[in-house]
């Protein structure tokens, strides 16, 4: 990635990029101003951000505050040195409670299968999604980097592929016309195979006046060796923190379901991809 230059108390790249639009982010979501800290106990460094609303100042006055934090985070450099790995810290693990477990799902295409038994407003969800093939994988076109929420957005949840969109629906409401889509798809590159995850908050709320934005990155994977995708999504009320790729790319939303004051929402894992997709854990 780099070397700090102390004499200069500046970073530099190993590799310059004079696009910005190309560098790697901490988060491809609504993250801002983090600090990190490091914790000599237990030999971590740690992350915390910003995510401000996504409503309007007149929402903010009404509630009588603006913005969270998104969840503290692990954060370390991956084996191959080429990027940074994020991860939530191990203590939010012990906020879980009616812990559910499946293994051996099969994902075909059009597959919508329903997450039951656990509360659909705070819930903290892993899936793994290994892939039966890798031959449909469509064209990468490396243009998309400049601009991975225009794919999100032309290549959505419901536009059907050659591996991919898979992933999950959360917040949704019974009739569908709300939901948060937070799924992947991957494309062929050369030797070597890239995945786009979005995370598509454009129907997250009937409410008028929001920003609902398709936020989106990719990131390289060796499909060759590991054929499992994973993705864990934190998901609270407002915020839809999602993790993907072990850590490889994050996003954060911030979304405001009509659908919540009733509490009436659902979470679904799905398949829109041509390619059969197997879920070996989902907890």
């Amino acid at each position: 990635i780099g070397v700090y230059d102390l004499k200069r108390d500046a970073f530099v790249p190993d590799t310059v990029l004079d696009d910005r639009r190309l560098w790697l982010k901490i988060d491809y979501g609504n993250y801002y101003a983090s600090k990190s800290f490091f914790d000599s106990k237990n030999n971590r460094r740690i992350i915390w951000g910003w995510a401000n609303e996504s409503d309007s100042s007149s929402d903010d006055v009404a509630k009588g505050w603006a913005g969270i934090y998104a969840m503290a985070r692990t954060i370390w450099l991956d084996n191959d040195g080429k990027q940074l790995l994020q991860w939530p810290v191990e203590e939010v693990e012990s906020l879980r409670r009616n812990e559910i477990n499946h293994q051996g799902l099969e994902l075909n295409k059009g597959a919508l299968f329903e997450i039951k038994g656990i509360d659909t407003v705070q819930a903290d969800v892993e899936i793994d999604f290994e892939l039966t093939s890798i031959d449909n994988a469509e064209p990468f076109d490396p243009s998309w980097l400049l601009d991975p929420e225009k794919q999100c957005r032309e290549a959505g949840a419901s536009v059907h592929g050659g591996v991919g969109p898979f992933g999950l629906v959360v917040l949704a409401s019974g009739d569908m016309e709300e939901h948060t889509d937070v799924h992947f798809r991957v494309y062929k590159s050369e030797q070597k195979y890239m995945i786009l995850m979005c995370s598509d908050i454009r129907r997250s709320s009937m409410r008028p006046g929001l920003y609902t934005p398709a936020y989106g990155g990719f990131f390289e994977f060796d499909l060759q060796k590991e054929k499992k995708i994973s993705l864990r999504t934190l998901i609270d009320r407002s915020a839809v923190e999602s993790f993907g790729g072990g850590g490889r790319l994050c996003i954060i939303a911030r979304v405001y379901p009509v659908a919540l004051v009733d509490e009436r929402v659902h979470l679904y894992a799905f398949n829109n991809g041509s390619t059969t997709v197997r879920v070996p854990q989902l907890k």
